[in-house]
C-alpha cells in the first residue's frame, strides 16, 4: 500500500494536545524547544488557556512541535515502511518538510516561530480575518472576491480546501460585506473563522518579507519522500522550497488540488497531528482512497501495524 501523510495547520490546536508526547519526547518538546521559543511549550499546550494557545505566535510553533513529535514516534513504529508523499495545510507544510528531512526539527521550529510572529504583526496592522464559503466552487469564490475588489474592497481567495469549501480573506469591512452579500452571490453559507488576520492574502505582504529573510539562512536537503507545496499543488524541488514557503504566506492554499494530485500516486492518506481536519478534507477531495488518523500514540501504533500488514 502506498500512503501519504498529511499535517494540520493553525486552527487544530487545543489545550491538552500532546500530553503523552511531552512525557515521551522531552528531547523535542522540552527545555531545548523552550529556550528557542522563549516560552514554555508544555505550559501553553497543556495548561493554556485556549486564548493563549490560539495566538498566532503561539499556535504555529506549538502545532509544528506536537505534530512533528507525533510523526517521529509514528515513523519509528512504521519501521521500514515509508510514505510515498506528504503535504501539510498551511503551517503543516513546514511539518511535512521536516518529516521528509528537508529541514531539521529545530531549524523548522525556529522558522515557524518567526513566521508566527511575522503573521501576527501583519494582522495587527489592520483589522482583518477570514470566512469560509460552503456550497461554493472556486470559480464562484473568485467571482465574489473580484466583485468586492472592483468596488474598492480587499477580498481574496485564501484556501481551496475541498470541493464546496473555499475560504476568503480580507479586511474587517470586507468580511462584513461578505456575510451580508455572500449568499445572494452564490455561496450556500458564509461562516466567519476564528483567526487573527487575513492569512494567505496580500494583507500578509510584510510577513512575506520578514519570512524571506529568515528562510534565506536555511539549508534545504533532499527529501526522503516528495512534499506537495501549497502554492503550486505539486511536489516542491529543493531549489525552490524557500521561495515557495515565503510566497505561501500571501498565496492561496491549494490543498484540495494537492490532494487530488497526490491521489494518483497513493492508496491511502494518513492525518498525523492534533485533530483530524486534513483527514476530513482528504475524504471530500478524493474518492477510492482510504483515510486514516494518527492523533495520539495509541492510534499511531494501530495505524502503523495496519500499514505494515498491508504493505506486506
Amino acid at each position: 500500500m502506498r500512503f501519504a501523510v498529511l499535517f494540520p495547520g493553525q486552527g487544530s490546536q487545543q489545550v491538552g494536545m500532546g500530553a503523552e508526547l511531552f512525557e515521551a519526547r522531552p528531547d523535542l518538546l522540552g527545555s531545548a524547544a523552550d529556550d528557542l521559543l522563549g516560552w514554555s511549550l508544555r505550559s501553553v499546550c497543556l495548561e493554556g488557556p485556549q486564548s493563549e494557545l490560539t495566538r498566532t505566535d503561539r499556535a504555529q510553533p506549538a502545532l509544528f512541535a506536537v505534530a512533528y513529535a507525533l510523526w517521529d514516534e509514528f515513523a519509528r513504529l512504521l519501521g521500514e515502511a515509508r510514505p510515498s508523499a506528504a503535504a501539510g495545510h498551511s503551517l503543516g507544510e513546514y511539518t511535512a518538510l521536516a518529516a521528509a528531512g528537508v529541514v531539521d526539527y529545530f531549524t523548522g521550529l525556529r522558522v515557524v516561530a518567526e513566521r508566527g510572529r511575522a503573521m501576527a504583526d501583519a494582522a495587527a496592522r489592520r483589522p482583518s480575518g477570514m470566512a469560509a464559503l460552503l456550497g461554493c466552487d472556486l470559480e464562484t469564490a473568485e467571482m465574489i472576491a473580484r466583485v468586492r475588489r472592483d468596488d474598492g474592497g480587499s477580498l481574496w481567495v485564501a484556501n481551496v480546501n475541498a470541493p464546496g469549501q473555499m475560504v476568503l480573506a480580507g479586511a474587517e469591512e470586507d468580511l462584513e460585506w461578505l456575510v451580508t452579500h455572500g449568499s445572494e452571490l452564490g455561496a450556500r453559507r458564509v461562516t466567519r473563522l476564528n483567526v487573527a488576520g487575513a492569512f494567505h492574502s496580500p494583507l500578509m505582504a510584510s510577513a512575506t518579507d520578514e519570512l524571506r529573510e529568515s528562510l534565506h539562512t536555511v539549508a534545504a536537503a533532499l527529501p526522503s519522500f516528495p512534499v506537495w507545496a501549497n502554492v503550486t499543488a505539486r511536489p516542491s524541488m529543493v531549489s525552490e522550497v524557500r521561495d515557495l514557503l515565503a510566497r505561501q504566506v500571501e498565496s492561496p492554499v491549494r490543498f484540495s488540488d494537492s490532494l487530488e494530485d497526490m491521489a494518483a500516486t497513493v492508496d491511502a492518506f494518513v492525518h498525523v497531528g492534533p485533530g483530524d481536519v486534513t483527514a476530513a478534507l482528504a475524504r471530500r477531495s478524493t474518492s477510492g482512497r482510504e483515510v486514516l488518523v494518527v492523533n495520539d500514540l495509541s492510534s499511531a501504533a494501530v495505524v502503523a501495524e495496519y500499514l505494515q500488514q498491508e504493505i506486506g
